[in-house]
């Protein structure tokens, strides 16, 4: 593989990563509720979701998931009802308006591993993820390219990912006192909710 066409592949995979996705709204949505720690944790289990299903679209089993109808069909709709389980979630917090300011984060024993479960599963439940890395990779990859060359690209997903989650949570971070306040959290846990449904929603409904 030259450095060009790995050039390339980035640009597309740039634009991939910053388009708002379900993968995003988890993680905010355990950042707002378990301040830095939970959004770490979130972005790790999301992290590694995709390099999951991204080793699996470069040694092939992507391709034998993705053509066997029945199992495509029920990783299509857990993804899709947990996605709304994780909305209607967030929906219940905003409308009950009981927050914890950012500075103190709620932390219940297992809270931590629960986050990094509802970044993974999030991840690894969403069809549309292996998707992408099959419909993608092979523009990139020549018939002499090896395993080293597929993994890369597919890791690269993963990291470059990771790397934008990250930099969103430093910037809520950042921002915690104004976060801190009811009517901004309530606003965000609304937006976050209402978008997670939306994302379950779509991946329920497409063909």
């Amino acid at each position: 593989m030259t450095w060009s066409v790995y050039g390339s592949y980035l640009v597309i995979v740039v634009l991939i990563v910053l388009a708002p996705g379900p993968d995003t709204m988890v993680m905010l949505k355990n950042a707002l509720s378990g301040g830095f720690r939970g959004g770490l944790l979130a972005s790790l289990g999301i992290f590694t979701g995709n390099a999951v299903q991204g080793s699996a679209a470069a040694l092939g089993l992507g391709v034998l998931i993705a053509r066997s109808q029945p199992v495509f069909l029920a990783l299509k709709w857990v993804g899709a009802a947990y996605l709304v389980f994780l909305g209607f979630q967030a929906l219940r917090g905003a409308f009950r308006g009981n927050y914890d300011v950012v500075e103190q984060p709620q932390r219940r024993p297992g809270g931590g591993f629960r986050r990094f479960r509802e970044g993974f599963l999030s991840n690894i439940t969403n069809p549309k993820v292996l998707v992408l890395y099959l419909s993608v990779l092979p523009q990139f990859l020549a018939p002499s390219s090896s395993l080293g060359d597929s993994l890369l690209l597919a890791y690269t997903v993963a990291v470059l990912g990771v790397a934008w989650l990250l930099a969103l949570l430093v910037f809520v971070h950042r921002v915690r006192a104004w976060l801190g306040r009811r009517r901004v959290r309530r606003t965000l846990d609304g937006v976050t909710g209402t978008a997670l449904l939306g994302f379950g929603a779509a991946l329920a409904l497409e063909s």
